[in-house]
């Protein structure tokens, strides 16, 4: 059965014309979205264009992909090409997204950078710069104060002590107020060490240094000779700080620690000296109570032998060894020699 032909170029026309309102709706859809990224990034877009900055249509829909702030990386990017920081220096849009995926402040770190370059006496690269970011520092705020140094009172505000106070070699005390001038020193400022390390230790150079002169009269005289001797110690290594000028800012006089010294250690030989004494008399009270015991002993002793006298008297006259007259003349003896005691205890 043959086909007829005119049905065959029908359904042939109604498949194009279905093609076509395909193609016709996917180029619409196309033009819509093109307008939507160009309507959201269109103000971008044409600073970057009009700025030289580089950063092209596709490079904006990539951020956003990639959760990229564009307008961050857009003008921080025309921040640094406006201040002739160049691609080649590192400030390259994927260098921006990587920093600002990393949790680094963009726009910061070009702010510090162009400070860096107005300033003209601090160098500072972008790996640099975002290293110091990352590693929690304000860069910004290290840059400022490699520009304008930073005076640090010594010792700090608020501290518990007013001055610093320290003696020297004679023993008058000494109070002293100092005023330390610093910079940031960009190179250690990852690791190294605050401000407080530095008020540490200028604290300490100052009252060793205080302490090492033979007299009080030689710092109130030169005052610079304490400076000196703590600027030579560098203070300053491992510190993000660079020690730039010490300066004493007040210097008083305080109390005569030597003498109170002295007046404390005499007293104290005094109570150990009496000590002393007080136990050598209670040795010598002790001896003379022993003397008297020993006497008493003895004079008991005495009479227990005299005791024995009359015993040894009746045992004589027994054995005939001791006669009547011999007995008289021990009476005699005895009574001659008690007249005598008497006479000279003058009758007592």
């Amino acid at each position: 059965m043959a086909t007829h032909p005119m049905p065959l170029l029908a359904q042939g026309i109604l498949n194009d014309s279905r093609l076509w309102i395909v193609l016709t709706i996917g180029a619409l859809i196309a033009v819509l979205v093109f307008i939507a990224i160009l309507a959201r990034f269109f103000r971008l877009y044409i600073q970057s264009i009009t700025t030289d900055a580089g950063i092209g249509l596709f490079d904006l829909l990539r951020m956003t992909f990639r959760k990229v702030n564009p307008t961050v990386i857009v003008r921080s990017k025309i921040m640094a090409v406006q201040a002739g920081i160049t691609e080649e220096e590192g400030v390259t849009t994927k260098g921006l997204e990587a920093h600002y995926m990393a949790g680094g402040n963009v726009p910061l770190v070009i702010r510090s950078m162009i400070a860096a370059r107005k300033a003209k006496i601090v160098e500072l690269g972008f790996k640099q710069a975002t290293a110091i970011d990352l590693a929690g520092r304000n860069i910004l705020e290290a840059v400022q104060t490699s520009v304008y140094p930073r005076v640090i009172d010594c010792p700090a505000k608020g501290s518990k002590r007013p001055s610093l106070d320290a003696i020297a070699k004679d023993g008058i005390q000494l109070k002293v107020k100092a005023r330390v001038t610093v910079r940031a020193n960009l190179n250690q400022l990852i690791g190294g060490a605050t401000e407080e390390t530095i008020i540490a230790r200028v604290g300490e150079g100052i009252v060793s240094a205080i302490g090492s002169a033979d007299s009080h009269k030689e710092v109130l005289e030169n005052p610079d000779r304490i400076t000196k001797a703590v600027i030579d110690r560098n203070l300053d290594s491992q510190t993000a700080f660079e020690i730039v000028s010490i300066d004493i800012a007040d210097i008083d006089v305080g109390d005569n620690v030597g003498a109170r010294l002295q007046a404390d250690q005499a007293e104290a030989d005094t109570r150990v000296a009496r000590a002393q004494a007080e136990g050598r008399r209670a040795m010598a009270v002790s001896q003379e109570q022993e003397n008297l015991a020993g006497i008493e002993e003895k004079r008991a002793k005495l009479v227990e032998a005299e005791a024995e006298v009359p015993r040894a008297m009746a045992e004589a006259f027994q054995t005939g060894k001791l006669g009547i007259l011999d007995y008289y003349k021990m009476k005699n003896v005895q009574a001659d020699t008690d007249m005598r005691e008497a006479i000279a205890t003058g009758g007592k």
